[in-house]
């Protein structure tokens, strides 16, 4: 993949000598290059070639157009801006800019989180060494990578059990176990996924399906934690109650709301379950999105990352609390977001629901208007244009777009979201 400079509207010594903060935003959408502009900073912005257009100008100083997951070719780019224009902090809330931020703070001396504690949040296998080396949130876990190896798992621990990359999101690859028979099958099923076609940002590596995570199956409704931390002070921000279908070879999540409507007891304990948890990794600034299991036995962590939750989950968090946590990632290291004190009260409620038209060939989509009229209406995702073709649900990437509601608690913001999903039609016909 080339690298390329590009124009942007604004003319490099003019943004240097602007005397202006300036940030590196690593891949993203243009929502979050643009916030950064608002906030009177200068940017520069590594991003795939592919997702970056006219847009991005008004708000970006200096564009590196490259496959910014390889941090050999990054890096020295970076070094060299650096070196003619300081930035005072590298930054991404996709998954896969999060550690060449890191490295790039590290190597520059920047302020931000370690590579150490992003490494721990990305290797799904590593957390789970830490965490039962101090205690935390204990489960069976070992990493496989033949049928064998789930067999002598599953001797061990009994039936259901989870099969998942070592390092991915999304829910990309997760595999229930729950009968003898796909425990023979199971490796060589999550093998094949290396064979589908991914595009550049799908994967976090091109060995990522080679070997796998086997777990304990956690019983129970998940939910996730979104928390802003502040030279390692943890606020619970948010927790999201999740909606999961079972779908393909994993879980898609079809529907998110706030506030939890969980037990006050029950979500004390995630609270604290995900301080100890981000304690143990070393987080000590910015966003972290940490999904929990509430099992039988308490609540167990699944994973983490130091981003923010995908989907809508900012937006949501911004309705049903009003803060807005791409400006703190952005903002306060710098000064010019006021740091949390405590964690904010529920306004309202809100609640996402996935769009899941049937698969085969879009013809049309209608019903876009009259929802973003509605009164409950937050905001609209839709990914499907006619000649689009809708995929089985297998992972999150294979929903349609969703849409958010508001309501006076959540429980009305659920019943809004789903009124909203439905008045959305996409039509689709079978793939000749």
């Amino acid at each position: 993949m080339s690298i390329d400079a590009v124009p942007t509207g604004h003319e490099s010594p003019t943004a240097a000598a602007s005397g202006r903060p300036r940030v590196l935003v690593i891949g993203g959408k243009l929502k979050l290059v643009r916030k950064a502009r608002e906030l009177g900073l200068d940017v520069v912005h590594a991003q795939y070639p592919d997702a970056y257009d006219r847009g991005h100008w008004p708000y970006i100083d200096q564009a590196l157009l490259l496959d910014y997951g390889d941090i050999d070719r990054l890096l020295p780019l970076a070094r060299a801006l650096h070196a003619a224009y300081p930035f005072q902090a590298a930054v991404s809330l996709f998954e896969l800019g999060l550690l060449p931020a890191a490295r790039i703070n590290e190597a520059l001396g920047l302020r931000g989180e370690s590579v150490d504690t992003v490494e721990l949040l990305l290797d799904k296998w590593r957390m789970r060494q830490q965490l039962a080396a101090k205690g935390i949130s204990p489960m069976a876990s070992a990493v496989g990578r033949s049928a064998q190896d789930v067999r002598d798992f599953v001797d061990r621990h009994g039936l259901p059990i989870i099969v998942k990359p070592v390092r991915e999101s999304g829910s990309v690859g997760v595999f229930r176990v729950t009968d003898e028979a796909e425990v023979d099958t199971v490796a060589e099923r999550y093998r094949s996924l290396d064979d589908q076609e991914w595009v550049v940002g799908d994967l976090f590596a091109a060995d990522s399906f080679h070997e796998f995570l086997m777990e304990e199956y956690l019983d129970g409704p998940e939910v996730s934690v979104e928390t802003l931390s502040f030279d390692g002070r943890h606020v619970i921000v948010a927790v999201t109650d999740k909606a999961e279908f079972g779908g393909g070879s994993g879980f898609v999540e079809l529907g998110l709301s706030q506030p939890s409507r969980h037990p006050e007891e029950t979500l004390r304990e995630v609270r604290q379950l995900v301080t100890d948890f981000l304690d143990a990794m070393g987080l000590r600034n910015g966003p972290s999105h940490t999904e929990i299991r509430l099992t039988s036995r308490g609540p167990r962590v699944i994973e983490s990352h130091n981003r923010i939750g995908g989907y809508g989950v900012n937006e949501m968090v911004e309705t049903a609390y009003g803060v807005d946590m791409e400006l703190h990632t952005l903002g306060t290291p710098l000064g010019l977001v006021e740091p949390l004190t405590a964690s904010p009260e529920p306004r309202g409620g809100v609640a996402l629901q996935a769009l899941t038209p049937e698969p085969g060939r879009v013809v049309e989509v209608t019903g876009v208007d009259a929802v973003r009229a509605d009164p409950a209406f937050v905001d609209l995702h839709v990914k499907l244009r006619p000649g689009d073709v809708v995929a089985p649900l297998t992972w999150n990437e294979d929903i349609g777009g969703y849409v958010i509601a508001r309501g006076a608690d959540a429980t009305e913001a659920i019943a809004h979201s789903k009124r909203l999903a439905e008045a959305i039609h996409v039509r689709t016909e079978p793939v000749r």
